[in-house]
């Protein structure tokens, strides 16, 4: 998906929906001491057959918390759980499938994993098998049976389905092209709390030609899609913050958005940071800030942000000292090191993401298809 300086296309969202902490590195004796008794204790009860201890033992090797990062532990912990017949640890299985965690890709295993969770009554799975209709995924491509899954998970108040629906609507998908249907399905979303149909409806209001603009509605709906953790919401209020400083909350709010964002992975908000440095917007121009902020965006974005920014960083290289360039493409590595997954969502305050990190992983453009997990925020 392309989330730069406010471009967007709906139906590409990458519906990841689950979250992952963005908190502080505790460094002391005394917590590493405590973590390594808990992943002990998870290891032993994990080996007894205990269900919920599989699933945490397998968030921990997912995410590297207390043991050496590890997919195909993960994966092999929450198959073991999902051998047990616990439903979400079918569905994260699945899901490992359906993207290649740990395992090798196999969309056929991943429908058969949605499929038992679906059976359980997961409605998150329903929408997962939506998906694969939708795309075709290891299925024959065949939107109606997609939109069944979906209206069928609507009814039992699944947001992420609604704006699925919306998103068939939008680009006509297997049906005609209607705009306004969309807008309808991304309303209910909305109103079930999926932040995807509020950041939708948030570029709905500020950069579709079809639509009536209403820049506040639009900050409002980008604030609640971004509040729920949504990363490419955080860049888009970011970026239009910036150019309407009238409509931020604090001087600090678009600077924090475009922070976060840059700190979950997005390469744009970092791109975006190196050019405030660079342009002194908002702050004095600091060509060191920008070369840093442009690095970083270089490392996350690959190919495509190195080709955006080489000029930009001969030019800014040529006002620093060489050992001062070298010092911050040595420090921008060393951050990238500590930060290199990119995920769709962030997420403070616990929830699913201690049991299932993955799900918040975002994909790359030409991965829009993989892994659509649909876990939410506890009210």
């Amino acid at each position: 998906m392309t989330h730069i300086w406010l471009q967007y296309f709906p139906g590409w969202t990458l519906r990841i929906l689950s979250f992952a902490i963005v908190s502080g590195l505790l460094s002391t004796a005394h917590v590493a001491s405590a973590v390594d008794a808990e992943v002990s204790r998870l290891q032993a009860e994990a080996e007894e057959g205990f269900i919920p201890q599989e699933i945490d033992l397998a968030a921990a090797y997912f995410s590297g918390h207390g043991v050496a990062k590890d997919d195909k532990m993960a994966a092999r912990w929450y198959r073991k759980a999902a051998e047990s017949g616990d439903p979400e640890a079918e569905n994260e299985i699945g899901y490992f499938y359906q993207v290649g965690i740990g395992v090798p890709a196999d969309p056929g295993r991943a429908l058969h994993w949605y499929q038992l969770a679906a059976a359980s009554g997961l409605v998150r799975a329903k929408v997962n098998i939506g998906v694969l209709y939708l795309w075709g995924i290891g299925v024959p491509k065949n939107e109606t049976v997609a939109s069944d899954f979906f209206r069928d998970a609507v009814k039992e108040n699944d947001g992420a389905a609604a704006t699925y629906l919306g998103d068939i609507y939008y680009f006509g998908l297997g049906s005609q092209k209607d705009e306004g249907e969309a807008e309808r399905w991304y309303m209910k979303g909305f109103k079930l709390r999926d932040p995807v149909a509020a950041f939708n409806l948030g570029v709905l209001f500020t950069g579709n030609d079809n639509h009536p603009h209403d820049l506040p509605k639009a900050v409002g709906y980008l604030r609640q899609s971004a509040a729920a953790g949504y990363v490419p919401a955080m860049h888009a209020l970011g970026l239009l913050l910036i150019k309407h400083p009238e409509l931020a909350e604090s001087l600090e709010e678009a600077r924090t958005m475009l922070d976060t964002a840059s700190a979950a992975g997005s390469w744009k908000s970092s791109l975006a940071l190196g050019v405030l440095a660079r342009d002194g917007r908002g702050e004095a121009a600091d060509p060191a800030v920008a070369y840093y902020h442009f690095q970083v965006a270089v490392m996350q974005g690959g190919e495509p942000a190195k080709q955006l920014l080489v000029r930009d960083l001969q030019m800014l290289s040529a006002k620093l000292k060489p050992e001062q360039s070298a010092a911050l493409a040595a420090n921008a590595n060393t951050w990238f090191g500590q930060h290199q997954l990119a995920l769709a969502f962030v997420y403070r305050n616990g929830g699913d993401w201690k049991r299932f990190p993955a799900s918040a992983r975002a994909t790359s453009a030409a991965g829009v298809q993989a892994a659509q997990q649909t876990h939410f925020p506890p009210a």
